[in-house]
């Protein structure tokens, strides 16, 4: 409801009225804003002139006003009342329109608290009369009574005594009937009632047949409840009737748990007995697969064995454990429970272990991974009802076990499938040697390997990430979050993995024999390229892909990549090396056959270029497209216009005689051998077994110093005539018209085979060379 602006008054010069303040005021109530309305000023504080004070006298402030108080002074402060009145009649409106309901209730209570007030005076002055009776009353029994108080105490103690030996007498007779009953519980409580009773007066007769009668009853009773304690098909709740009733009637606590648990052992035994028989069976039909799938076999042992066993500690701990008041009893039939639990658990984990090491199939590894979470699921819901049993911990232990068995078996089986890789590598490198076919293309060979190997990679790992599947219950145990990932899967299987593969080519490296054991070439080159791949790309890639899929949170150390890729390089220099060595030494071997069966001094002058030396072009040809498949071409030096021509004249007739001709030359003696020393002196040294390049010209160019080395040091150890070296001659130049284009640096073909035929000019009995356009023009024949 609205006020007026006539009735509530204008607002003060702050701009808004403080609510309730006059009222406030009024009351003497402190004002919240700390301001007190304002009085008119010539008012004596406390006085009776004071308006706002208590003493307030209206005659004698009105006698002042118009004694000290000019007439616009006068009507000033009328028109400050008015205000003042019209404030506080708004407030009191506001006041009572705001608390309108409350005035109400207020009301209705009050009116209500007068009627029930009534009500109930009336009823005190009811029930002070009433207590009067009473007092009367009593005092009036209690003069009646006292006389005859003690004899009626007495009276009362010997009904009560007399209550109680007719409770005696009859003890027997009710004993049996609640025996016939089958109310064995009532009959114990009566027993143990009586029982202190008359053990305590056993020496009079009556009270000791009594006893006797009671005995045998119970003796009785107490064998029942054996029998149906031992027959095991009672529910729980008999049983614990059974337990708490024979421990009542004084049976030791200590044999009953021995029958229980012997009775539980019994049928334990039987279930793993039938999970042994099974296994046994599987091994013997089927060669240690058992007929069953591992799954298959943990479902059926946790939902007997393991469930059967939950039962017996759950009844067992309700019969003897939970009991209140029996903290002793607890004790002792705890322990027996731990020793029981443990022993029948260690032969279930001795059957779980050898169906485990069973699975030897590194394919899918879903089914193995289930079996174990089921495992270690109902291993957790035992050890929460028995929480001091070791069980669960030695669970946890079986699955760890069965992971590390599992990532060495994934091991073996990447090296099987590596080694069959090579395995297929060498049948297609020697099955079109065997048809006469061209070989195959070993860039090609090269990808199929290399995405077999990381194809199976990353299978294995699909399989082995399993174990960290977030729907796996062991996979959040410190383990298979640390360990697990990191020296596990990642330097376990992968990096060991890697290794191996390092390690079997350095193996392919130590074969001895002219021609490289039993290891083709080709093989040499292809693993050599496959190494230096892993040391590029793959190996980064393989263990970022690991560390990727399993997340470690472990900080043991691990293998560094660059030493992995360090490693591999390794591996494809040294696979390298060997197979230039290999290829060298097989040129070589022609060459040397070819020298050694040839008589050099009686032979016939040349007229064709020996046919081991096209054999040479054609290998080094050979070799050159091989080693293109896999290799970059390399970094050549710079050529002359014209090789050929170039590196004629170092076998040019004249240079030849010049260069040998004083030997044989009485006028002029001088020592061949010192001439070819001194010269020797201002070339450069060639290392002829030195490492090579990941390129195609640096490893044909070790090749070619390989052969012509060889072909070099045969010479030396042969004798030749004038044709022998004119064959020589004839050979060489036909060398150096092919190989140049093969090598880094076309000198180097030049200064070995200028030394070949300076060698053989040196064990020539009768030097006398060729002229070059005869050489030329065989070899443009030949």
């Amino acid at each position: 409801m609205s006020v007026p602006q006539a009735e509530r008054g204008s607002d003060p010069p702050g701009g808004k009225r403080r609510p309730h303040g006059m009222l406030k005021l009024y009351y003497g109530l402190p004002d919240p804003s700390g301001e007190a309305l304002a009085g008119p000023p010539w008012g004596d504080l406390g006085g009776p002139t004071d308006i706002n004070g208590p003493h307030f006298d209206p005659e004698v402030f009105l006698t002042k006003l118009r004694k000290e108080c000019s007439l616009s002074q006068l009507m000033d402060c009328e028109t400050d009342m008015v205000k003042q009145i019209r404030a506080l009649d708004s407030d009191m409106q506001t006041l009572v329109y705001e608390n309108y309901n409350k005035f109400i209730s207020a009301t209705d209570t009050i009116r209500k608290m007068k009627n029930d007030f009534k009500k109930m005076e009336d009823e005190m002055d009811c029930l002070a009369a009433n207590m009067a009776v009473i007092t009367e009353f009593s005092a009036s029994i209690s003069s009646t009574l006292q006389d005859q108080h003690v004899q009626i105490t007495k009276l009362s103690g010997v009904h009560a005594l007399l209550r109680k030996l007719q409770f005696l007498f009859e003890l027997p007779a009710r004993l049996t009937k609640c025996v016939a009953l089958e109310a064995h519980r009532q009959a114990v409580c009566y027993y143990s009632k009586a029982h202190s009773i008359l053990h305590q007066y056993q020496h009079m007769p009556s009270f000791r047949g009594i006893q006797d009668d009671c005995q045998k009853i119970m003796a009785d009773l107490a064998q029942k409840l054996r029998e149906k304690f031992r027959d095991g098909g009672s529910g729980a709740k008999d049983l614990a009737e059974c337990v708490e009733l024979l421990l009542q009637l004084g049976e030791p606590a200590e044999e009953l748990c021995d029958e229980f648990l012997s009775h539980a052992h019994c049928r334990l035994e039987a279930e793993l007995q039938a999970l042994e028989a099974e296994l046994g069976e599987g091994q013997q039909l089927c060669m240690a697969v058992p007929a069953t799938d591992i799954l298959e076999f943990t479902d059926r042992g946790c939902n007997s064995f393991v469930s059967n066993m939950c039962l017996v500690i759950a009844s067992y701990q309700e019969l003897f454990i939970n009991r209140e008041g029996a903290q002793a009893i607890s004790c002792m039939a705890h322990e027996k429970l731990v020793a029981f639990v443990d022993g029948l658990m260690e032969h279930y984990f001795a059957l779980v272990e050898r169906r485990i090491q069973l699975e030897r199939c590194v394919g899918d590894n879903s089914l193995l991974v289930r079996a174990l979470d089921r495992f270690h699921r109902r291993l957790q819901a035992l050890a929460k009802l028995l929480p001091a049993s070791r069980s669960a911990a030695k669970g946890t232990e079986i699955v760890v076990r069965a992971a590390k068995e599992r990532i060495r078996q994934y091991l073996q089986a990447l090296q099987s499938f590596y080694v069959d890789c090579l395995t297929d590598v060498r049948q297609s490198l020697a099955a079109p040697r065997l048809i006469g076919k061209d070989s195959p293309n070993l860039a090609e060979l090269l990808g199929t390997i290399s995405a077999s190997i990381l194809n199976q990679i990353k299978s294995v790992l699909t399989y082995v990430h399993l174990f960290t599947a977030k729907d796996i219950t062991f996979s959040n145990k410190p383990y298979f979050k640390g360990e697990f990932c990191s020296q596990g899967v990642r330097e376990g299987l992968i990096v060991s993995f890697i290794k191996s593969i390092c390690q079997t080519a350095r193996q392919f490296c130590e074969s001895t024999g002219d021609k490289g054991g039993f290891t083709p070439p080709a093989l040499l080159l292809l693993l050599s390229r496959l190494c230096l791949d892993y040391e590029t790309s793959t190996i980064s890639y393989i263990l970022t892909l690991t560390d990727e899929q399993f997340l470690v949170q472990d900080h043991s150390p691990v293998t560094p990549v660059t030493g992995l890729c360090a490693e591999a390089r390794e591996a494809a220099q040294k696979l390298l090396n060997h197979y230039v060595k290999v290829q060298g030494l097989i040129v070589s071997q022609m060459l040397r056959k070819s020298v050694e069966t040839r008589d050099w001094v009686t032979t016939i002058e040349p007229r064709n270029v020996r046919a081991v030396m096209k054999r040479v072009v054609e290998d080094a040809t050979s070799i050159d497209v091989q080693v293109g498949l896999l290799y970059e071409e390399g970094v050549r030096k710079a050529q002359s216009s014209d090789s050929s021509k170039r590196t004629f004249s170092v076998y040019s007739s004249s240079r030849q005689q010049s260069r040998y001709a004083p030997s044989y030359t009485p006028s002029a003696p001088m020592d061949t051998n010192l001439l070819s020393n001194i010269q020797k002196l201002f070339s450069e040294r060639i290392d002829i077994f030195s490492p090579v390049e990941f390129n195609k010209v640096s490893v044909l160019t070790g090749i070619i110093k390989i052969s012509l080395k060889t072909f070099l040091e045969c010479v030396r150890l042969r004798t030749f005539g004038r044709f022998g070296l004119q064959q020589i001659q004839v050979d060489c130049y036909y060398l150096q018209l092919y190989l140049w284009r093969f090598v880094s640096d076309e000198n180097l073909v030049h200064f070995l085979l200028d030394e070949i035929v300076g060698s053989t000019a040196h064990r020539c009995l009768d030097p006398v060379p060729m002229e070059q356009s005869v050489i030329e023009v065989i070899c443009e024949r030949g």
